[in-house]
Parts: structure tokens; C-alpha cells; sequence
């Protein structure tokens, strides 16, 4: 089992995020995870400024790169609304090559609509969204895994004798794409066409319970199966919010915030709750819910939590 973190990169300052990923580096975790918001979620024009600050994730990603040498790095997840998915992907070729090969393409449709309303952003209906990203997702897997320029002529996307140069830093390993999401119609679908890494987002509602992620591997696998995927190809990891406490209180705030199944409480209930995934097949853990700069916090959770799994 790996474990990572998704360090928070609004709302706050860099000195505070370079102090989580450097303790980070120095510890025993496995890899960082940035968000990719140009408004922290729930801003608006009325907030004071110092409450607006949201480092760029991509920037934010290739600058952590640059201060690490083990750490993987990834963004929980990169918006497709913001980006051309040729440029996200030639983005991504370059923070693999300058980290190594320590670099995740973890992408999803958008959902944000604030946001792109204050930087002059299209936003489409959920519809269009999802086949934009559907056939986001075709054009990156392309771009990643050929080594000759790549055409492409879709209804939102073209590409004219186009290469990835640099791309993966080592050919035999392509760049991972994660598909951001687990919505059971499309996602899912997209997820087995084009992705490499499935990820259940505990921010995104309905908690974080087992059976919940159970249900959504099951209908990844009908979409493996009718695509003639192999779905042991998918490597499988949760965005964890994770309060260890005692306290009755946070327990059932967190749980009522953002659902049963929420993994808080002692460090024997959640080591108990995370060895049920890792005998259902999850590979990798992000906790969410640690502040960025609480470094104490992130050592309690190393010695605490992540080296009962070592």
C-alpha cells in the first residue's frame, strides 16, 4: 500500500506548502498531490483577498517536482475545461522528463462553474463536458503512447502531425492517466477506454465506505469487459479525508459534512478501515484534510498511520 497526501494549495501560502512537501520528501510517504483551482472552491467575488489565494496546479506541481527526488507527483484533478488537452498533455511530457518519470496526468471534466465565469472560461452543459473530456482523454493516451506524430480530427479536438517531444521520460513506463471521477455512465466508461488509475474522491460526497468504492469497481469492470479491457490494468486509489481524533464531536461534524462511511477516529479504527481497502484492492491512499504547513500532523499520520502498513 503507498500514501500520499494532497497538500492543500489554497487558501494559503507557499512557505507553508513547501514545509509539507519537504517533510514529505524526508519521510516515508510515496507521493504529493496538488488541486487544480484558480478560485478555492466556495469563493466568490466578495471574499477579501488573502481568502482568494489558489496557486496554479500545474506551476505549483512542476515547482514541487524540482523539490524533490522520490516523491510522485500529481493533481487531484486537472480541470480539461482549463486547458487545451494537447498543451495539458505537453505540460505533463515535461514535468515527466525533468522529474523523472515521478509524474501523474490525473485529469477530470470540470465542475467549477465560478471560476470560469471570472477568468472569461466557456462552461458547457454537464452533457458537453463529458464528451469533451471523453475525447480529451483519446487525444492525451495518443499523444503519451506514440512515439510518432499524431493526427486527430474530433468534434472538439484537432491535431495536425502532432508530437509529444519531451513525453515520457521513459518510454517502457508511459505517463499514468488518471481519470478523474466515478460517475457510472460515462466516467467509468472513459476510465476503462483511456485510463491507467481509477480514484474515488471522499470530498466529492458520499463519504468513503467500502461498499461505496465496491459498487463503482464493479461497473468500472462491466465497462472493461465491454471494451475488451483488461481491468487489473487499472491500478485503483482513494482521495482519503482522514481525521484521527477522539474527539465524538469532529466525528460527527466530518460525518455529517461529508458522509457515512467519512474515516475518522481512533488510529486503531482507521488502520482497521484502510486494511479493508487494501484487502479490496486499493493500491495507493491520499489523505485529504491536512493542513498545509502542519508538518507535526503530517508526522503523526506517518508514524501513526502509514508505517502500520510497512
Amino acid at each position: 500500500m503507498d500514501f500520499g497526501v494532497q497538500v492543500n494549495v489554497y487558501r494559503t501560502e507557499w512557505s507553508a506548502v513547501r514545509a509539507s512537501v519537504e517533510a514529505m520528501e524526508k519521510g516515508d510517504w510515496d507521493s504529493v498531490w496538488f488541486a487544480d483551482h484558480f478560485i478555492p472552491p466556495g469563493g466568490g467575488g466578495d471574499d477579501e483577498q488573502e481568502a482568494m489565494t489558489a496557486f496554479e496546479g500545474l506551476a505549483a506541481i512542476a515547482m514541487a517536482a524540482g523539490m524533490t527526488q522520490k516523491l510522485r507527483l500529481g493533481n487531484l484533478v486537472l480541470g480539461n475545461t482549463y486547458r487545451n488537452p494537447a498543451h495539458t498533455a505537453k505540460i505533463a511530457g515535461t514535468i515527466d522528463t525533468m522529474s523523472e518519470g515521478r509524474f501523474t496526468l490525473a485529469i477530470g471534466a470540470g465542475w467549477y462553474q465560478r471560476e470560469h465565469e471570472a477568468y472569461g472560461w466557456d462552461f458547457p452543459t454537464m452533457k458537453e463536458r463529458q464528451d469533451r473530456f471523453e475525447e480529451a482523454c483519446e487525444l492525451i493516451r495518443l499523444l503519451i503512447r506514440r512515439n510518432e506524430p499524431v493526427d486527430f480530427d474530433g468534434a472538439y479536438y484537432k491535431l495536425d502531425n502532432a508530437q509529444l517531444s519531451p513525453g515520457n521520460f521513459d518510454d517502457n513506463k508511459p505517463i499514468p492517466i488518471m481519470v478523474g471521477g466515478t460517475g457510472p455512465k460515462r466516467t467509468l466508461r472513459t476510465l476503462a477506454r483511456y485510463g491507467d488509475v481509477m480514484n474515488l474522491d471522499g470530498w466529492a460526497g458520499g463519504g468513503m465506505s467500502l461498499e461505496l468504492y465496491k459498487s463503482k469497481a464493479e461497473i468500472l469492470e462491466r465497462h472493461c469487459e465491454d471494451c475488451d479491457r483488461d481491468p487489473s490494468e487499472i491500478r485503483r486509489t482513494l482521495l482519503m479525508p482522514c481525521y484521527l481524533t477522539e474527539s465524538k464531536d469532529l466525528i460527527d461534524r466530518v460525518i455529517k459534512n461529508l458522509g457515512p462511511g467519512t474515516v475518522a477516529g481512533s488510529k486503531q479504527y482507521i488502520i482497521d478501515r484502510i486494511g479493508e481497502f487494501q484487502n479490496a484492492g486499493i493500491a495507493e491512499i491520499m489523505f485529504g484534510g491536512i493542513n498545509s504547513g502542519d508538518v507535526e500532523r503530517l508526522q503523526i499520520f506517518e508514524q501513526e498511520i502509514v508505517r502500520a502498513f510497512r
